[in-house]
C-alpha cells in the first residue's frame, strides 16, 4: 500500500537551477535513451512527486508558511523569516520562499521530463497514458500551489536541456489565467487516463484529478464546474473507494491512515529518512516544548491562537483530535495553562496542534521528525464541502445542506484519541448539530476552517475569498495583524530569481 519515494532524478533548478547561468544545471537528464517502456515512465513519474515530500516543500517550509499566514496559527519562536510569514510582512528575500519556490519547480521539471520521455516510448496510448497521466497530475499539483501563492509565474512545460537553459532562464511571467488554463488541461488529461483506483493514495487516481478540478474551479469562482466535478466524485465514491472515515482521529494516525477510505491524494512519508531533507518535520514544528513524548517534545514554532481553542465547541470531536490541551512534562500531567513549566523560552501557555504529534508511527525520530505520516492533500470531506459551497453560490440550498451536514455528522460521532498523552474516548455528542435553513458561504468557510484546521488549507480560503480584512482585523482569532493589505494575498517572488532573470517583475506591494 505504499508508493515509491526514491528519486532517480533531481533536476536542480531555481527556474534553471543554479546561481550562475554559466554553470551546468544539476542533474539535467535527457529523455533520449532512458525511456523504453512503461517501467521507466513510472520510475520518472515517481520522481516527480519526490520534491513534494522534501523539507523545503511540504516537509516543513511551505506547510508551515501556510499555517502562519492563516488566522489560526501564530509564531512562538523569533526567526525572522517566520516572523515575516506570521505578520504578513514577507520580504522578497524571505528564506522560506527562496526554498519552496525552487523545490516546486524541481517537481515540475521532473514531471516535464516524464511527459517528454513518454513520447519516446513506442507503445499505444492505452498502455502508456495511464502512467504518463500521473506526471500531468503532478505538474498541475505544483502549478496550482504556485499560482495561488504568487499569481503570475513562469510556466515551463518542457524539460530543461543544455540547449534551452538560457531561453527558459529568461522566461517572463505567464498570466495567472493562462496558468489556470494549463492546470485544467493537465487535470483533464489525468482524469481521462488515470484508473479509478490505485494501490496507494499517494499515487493519483481518477478521483484525485476530478477532485482537484473541483477545487481549481472553486478557486476560480466557476461554481457550476466546481459543483459538477465534486458531484461526479461523490456520485462515484463507491467505484473510487472513497468515504468519510468514521473516526476523524484515524486521518492523523500514521498506523491507521493507510486503511482509510477518506484520503484522495496524499503525500506519504513511507518510513524513509531520505537525504537532502526529504522527510517530515511538521510534527516537531508544531509540538509542545518539553513534552515527554517523542523524545523531548517539539520545537514550539507554530502554535494555534488561544481563541481557536476557546471558540471551538468542546463537544466537537475535531477539537479534541486537532489540539493538545495537556501534556506530560517532567513526568507530570500539566494543563495548557502551565506549559511554560518546561522552562523553554518559546513554550506557550496555550493548546498546541495535536494532529501530527500523537500518532507519528514507529519510524518517528527524536521530536517526532521523519514520521510515517500520510498528509492528505485533498480528502473526501473537502469534496463534500466544495460541493456545498458551490451549491450555495448556485442557489441550490438543498444540496448545500446535505453535503455540509454529512461532514458535521462525522464531527459529532466521537471516537478514541488522547489528552495529555493519555488515551481517552470521546462520547458521541449532539453537537455540532445539522444546519437548517439557508446555508451561507460563511457557514461553509467556517466548516472548512474547523474540518481542515492546521492542514495548510485555511490561508488559501482566506486568499481566494478575499476575507483578509475580517480574518486579520481586531476581532480576528489572532487579533489584528496591522500590516495586512490586499497585496498580501500574493507572496513576493524570490529576490534571487529577480536578480537572475531581468524579465521577471515583482508582485505589487513588494
Amino acid at each position: 500500500m505504499k508508493a515509491y519515494k526514491y528519486l532517480f532524478l533531481l533536476i536542480g533548478l531555481s527556474i534553471v537551477g543554479c546561481s550562475d547561468l554559466e554553470e551546468e544545471p544539476v542533474g539535467v537528464l535527457s529523455p533520449d535513451g532512458f525511456f523504453q517502456s512503461t517501467k521507466e515512465i513510472q520510475t520518472s513519474a515517481n520522481g516527480a512527486f519526490t520534491a513534494a515530500i522534501n523539507e523545503k516543500f511540504w516537509g516543513r517550509k511551505l506547510s508551515v508558511a501556510l499555517m502562519l499566514r492563516s488566522d489560526m496559527v501564530g509564531l512562538a519562536s523569533n526567526e525572522t523569516r517566520r516572523v515575516e510569514q506570521d505578520e504578513l510582512t514577507t520580504l522578497a528575500s524571505n528564506g522560506m520562499i527562496s526554498e519552496f519556490w525552487p523545490k516546486t519547480y524541481e517537481g515540475i521539471a521532473a514531471a516535464n521530463l516524464t511527459i517528454a520521455g513518454a513520447e519516446e516510448v513506442d507503445l499505444p496510448d492505452e498502455s502508456k497514458n495511464p502512467v504518463t497521466a500521473q506526471a500531468y497530475f503532478a505538474r498541475a499539483f505544483y502549478y496550482f500551489h504556485l499560482v495561488r501563492q504568487f499569481g503570475d509565474v513562469p510556466y515551463i512545460d518542457e524539460p530543461i536541456t543544455p540547449e534551452n537553459t538560457v531561453e527558459i532562464s529568461t522566461l517572463a511571467k505567464t498570466p495567472a489565467s493562462e496558468v489556470y488554463e494549463n492546470i485544467i488541461s493537465d487535470l483533464e488529461f489525468a482524469k481521462a487516463w488515470l484508473p479509478d483506483t490505485q494501490v496507494s493514495r499517494a499515487i493519483p487516481a481518477k478521483s484525485a484529478a476530478s477532485s482537484y478540478l473541483a477545487l481549481v474551479y472553486l478557486t476560480m469562482g466557476e461554481w457550476q464546474n466546481a459543483f459538477d466535478e465534486a458531484k461526479e466524485v461523490i456520485d462515484n465514491a463507491g467505484a473510487y473507494g472513497l468515504a468519510l472515515d468514521p473516526d476523524f482521529q484515524n486521518l492523523f494516525n500514521a498506523e491507521k491512515i493507510d486503511a482509510s477510505l477518506e484520503p484522495i491524494f496524499a503525500l506519504d512519508y513511507n518510513n524513509v529518512e531520505a537525504p537532502n531533507n526529504a522527510y517530515d518535520q511538521i510534527a516537531p514544528m508544531t509540538g509542545i516544548r518539553g513534552d515527554d513524548r517523542n523524545s523531548g517534545g517539539g520545537w514550539s514554532v507554530a502554535v494555534p491562537a488561544l481563541a481557536v481553542y476557546e471558540t471551538w465547541d468542546p463537544a466537537d470531536y475535531r477539537r479534541a483530535v486537532s489540539m493538545d490541551d495537556g501534556a506530560f512534562i517532567d513526568g507530570n500531567l500539566e494543563p495548557y495553562t502551565n506549559f511554560i513549566v518546561s522552562g523553554h523560552q518559546f513554550a506557550k501557555n496555550q493548546p498546541y496542534v495535536a494532529k501530527y504529534t500523537r500518532f507519528p508511527g514507529p519510524f518517528a525520530r527524536g521530536n517526532a521528525r521523519a514520521t510515517s505520516h500520510n498528509y492528505s492533500m485533498i480528502r473526501y470531506a473537502e469534496v463534500l464541502l466544495i460541493a456545498s459551497e458551490a451549491a450555495v453560490e448556485l442557489g441550490d440550498n438543498a444540496s448545500a445542506l446535505m453535503y455540509i451536514n454529512e461532514v458535521r455528522a462525522r464531527a459529532r460521532m466521537g471516537g478514541d484519541t488522547q489528552s495529555g498523552g493519555v488515551a481517552v474516548s470521546i462520547a458521541p455528542s449532539a453537537e455540532p448539530a445539522d444546519l437548517t435553513g439557508t446555508v451561507t458561504v460563511e457557514d461553509v468557510l467556517e466548516e472548512r476552517r474547523l474540518e481542515f484546521a492546521f492542514e495548510g488549507i485555511r490561508w488559501y480560503d482566506i486568499a481566494r475569498r478575499k476575507i483578509g480584512a475580517q480574518a486579520f482585523g481586531p476581532s480576528g482569532l489572532e487579533g489584528e495583524k496591522p500590516f495586512f493589505t490586499a497585496d498580501d494575498y500574493l507572496m513576493p517572488l524570490p529576490e534571487d530569481e529577480l536578480e537572475r532573470n531581468p524579465n521577471l517583475t515583482q508582485n505589487p506591494g513588494y
